[in-house]
């Protein structure tokens, strides 16, 4: 596409002078060139041609002249348009004004064909370039737009209610997601499948950002599927199924730790499998903290074959059940030093055992977000904890 510019001079040889000047890069339709001989035709011009890049503008005009002209064109706020004024040898004061108003660059007269060449190539290059900034600027604000949508759609998808037990004397429920990004790759969920049994499931794509928010909306919408059918099957066999599912058609290799378990309102058993994450707590009432024993078998989608087989636990009136993905024990501050189980261990065993779930998250969230300070959060934080208080 021609770049086009636009001649203002009062001196009718200038249009002439031009196209002999320009010949070769008109007639390869390089540049195309619009003449005004004052700045009041050249305003006009430029209202019926918002696509004109460049101006060369003589300074003294009759009818405006080209300093009240660049006054002019600096009002159409058009940032990629720019003036190259053309005054008298000498006339420096003329010159100086209209740099302060604005103007890119100077050429004097008499012309030197040469200068002119170069002063209109470099004036060129440097619109060119502000073009492309303000593309890419353009496309970072629509990427950001679209992130902001996707960091919506995800967090539509998590439970909206942080405790939807809140009537049941049973449970006690809260969790939270800290994405590293504006989308991640954490995820948890929790429903009641019936009277029961409740359903919960914290989980963790190996990736981050928009790959591992697009595994996670999958795994969690396959999760959900099947524990909310009414023909949901064994619990080992639903996630050997999903595994399958996750499994087959993965040509990025992703995959999910995840624990996934069944609680048992009634009698405060938990059939739990664990695919490969993080140990939870067991926060006994009155008997201080306990590490759930890793029995864990793969991460989901790895092996579509693997055979998930479930192990139990056992929760008592008051005890609470603690977990979280590894961005909470992996999280860094400034010094290079790591959160850590240790001082996760030390925070909850610091808190009265009877606390809410929401009250041990929030100090947790609090704590990390302080350790962390101004340092980058690398990775997705997701706590998911549970309160058992027996049977209604």
């Amino acid at each position: 596409m021609a770049i086009k510019i636009l001649s203002v001079d009062d001196e009718l040889d200038m249009e002439m002078l031009i196209k002999q000047m320009f010949r070769p890069q008109i007639r390869e339709k390089k540049y195309q060139f619009y003449f005004a001989h004052n700045g009041i035709e050249a305003l006009e011009i430029l209202r019926e041609n918002n696509d004109i890049s460049l101006i060369l503008s003589d300074i003294n005009m009759p009818g405006m002249d080209g300093l009240t002209f660049l006054t002019k064109v600096n009002d159409l706020k058009a940032p990629l348009l720019k003036a190259v004024m053309i005054s008298a040898y000498g006339d420096m004061d003329n010159i100086r004004s209209a740099m302060n108003r604005g103007a890119f660059d100077f050429i004097t007269k008499p012309i030197k064909f040469e200068d002119l060449e170069i002063t209109v190539k470099k004036t060129i290059e440097h619109i060119e370039m502000l073009s492309r900034l303000q593309h890419e600027h353009d496309q970072l604000l629509a990427i950001q737009t679209d992130l902001n949508i996707a960091k919506d759609i995800q967090q539509s998808m998590l439970p909206k209610v942080s405790n939807p037990f809140i009537e049941s004397k049973a449970l006690d429920l809260h969790a939270f997601l800290e994405p590293a990004k504006s989308v991640g790759g954490d995820l948890f969920d929790y429903f009641m499948m019936d009277d029961e049994r409740l359903f919960f499931i914290i989980g963790d794509v190996s990736d981050k950002g928009i790959p591992a928010s697009l595994y996670m909306a999958i795994t969690k919408a396959i999760f959900k599927s099947h524990f909310l059918n009414k023909n949901c099957g064994d619990f080992c066999d639903e996630v050997n199924q999903i595994n399958t599912f996750l499994s087959s058609d993965n040509p990025s290799f992703m995959f999910v730790t995840a624990f996934v378990g069944l609680l048992y309102v009634k009698t405060g058993r938990v059939e739990y499998i664990d695919a490969g994450h993080e140990p939870p707590l067991i926060i006994r009432k009155g008997k201080g903290i306990e590490v759930l024993k890793k029995r864990g078998g793969l991460a989901l989608s790895i092996d579509g074959t693997f055979t998930y087989k479930s192990q139990e636990l056992f929760l008592e009136p008051g005890d609470t059940l603690f977990m979280y993905t590894d961005g909470a024990t992996d999280a860094n501050n400034s010094a290079g030093e790591r959160f850590g189980l240790k001082r996760i261990e030390e925070l909850i065993g610091s808190m009265d055992d009877t606390e809410s779930p929401k009250v041990i998250n929030d100090v947790v969230r609090q704590q990390l977000q302080e350790f962390i300070g101004s340092h980058y959060q690398f990775d997705d934080i997701t706590v998911l904890t549970i309160r058992y208080m027996g049977s209604a």
